[in-house]
């Protein structure tokens, strides 16, 4: 795991609560610290008033990365890229988590549980976390992303 992950936020809405949970003692049994913005149960909630800060943590330094759960994902990450200097992968499999990071330098990823196994979520995890920015073409294209930074 990469030393610029130390510290990792996570939230979600009521359908991602449960891995939001394993998620979170995955990544403290890595000793990796979580800031949790919840919710902490199933009662239906509006996903971004719990995602929205989650996003806002990261853009503004306070957690380096940021997990948000929700049924597909989808919505979460919507809600996440639209603050200024967050790129929030929706994954489905290692592959797709390796990849976000390597050339997208992902600093969130949305996950939906349902839309895979609490297997997958954890490996979909680890393979964001151990996975480096290739930086070269892939930081040319990142910097194409935001208008004001070419």
């Amino acid at each position: 795991m990469s030393e610029r992950l130390d510290k990792i936020a996570i939230g979600s809405d009521h359908a991602g609560v449960k891995y939001k949970a394993l998620i979170k003692e995955h990544l403290e049994s890595k000793e990796i610290q979580v800031k949790d913005f919840g919710p902490f149960d199933e009662e239906p909630v509006d996903y971004p008033q719990w995602i929205r800060p989650v996003a806002q943590a990261v853009a503004d330094g306070e957690c380096p990365a940021g997990i948000v759960l929700g049924g597909s994902g989808n919505g979460e990450a919507i809600v996440s890229n639209k603050i200024h200097g967050i790129r929030c992968a929706v994954c489905w499999d290692e592959k797709s988590a390796r990849l976000a990071m390597e050339h997208n330098n992902a600093n969130m990823i949305s996950l939906g549980q349902r839309m895979v196994s609490p297997e997958m979520a954890l490996k979909i995890v680890d393979a964001w976390l151990d996975a480096d920015f290739h930086g070269g073409r892939h930081l040319r294209r990142i910097n194409k992303i935001e208008p004001d930074s070419e």
